[in-house]
């Protein structure tokens, strides 16, 4: 087991590279959230919007 973890003496860097993975892709989840609120934001505000002009 410890072999798996050390890989073969270059640990650092291919664990860095999947640690380095992970912070990227929870960055980009975390990201396209936010954009995904946004974006439903602007169009509640459209909506809003259109509706009220509607009315008058």
């Amino acid at each position: 087991m410890s072999e798996f973890f050390s890989q073969g003496g270059y640990a650092f860097f291919v664990w860095g590279a999947y640690g380095m993975v992970l912070v990227l892709l929870v960055a980009e989840i975390l990201q396209l959230r936010a954009q995904r609120r946004t974006i439903l934001a602007r169009l509640g505000r459209l909506i809003r919007m259109r509706d009220s002009g509607v009315n008058q």
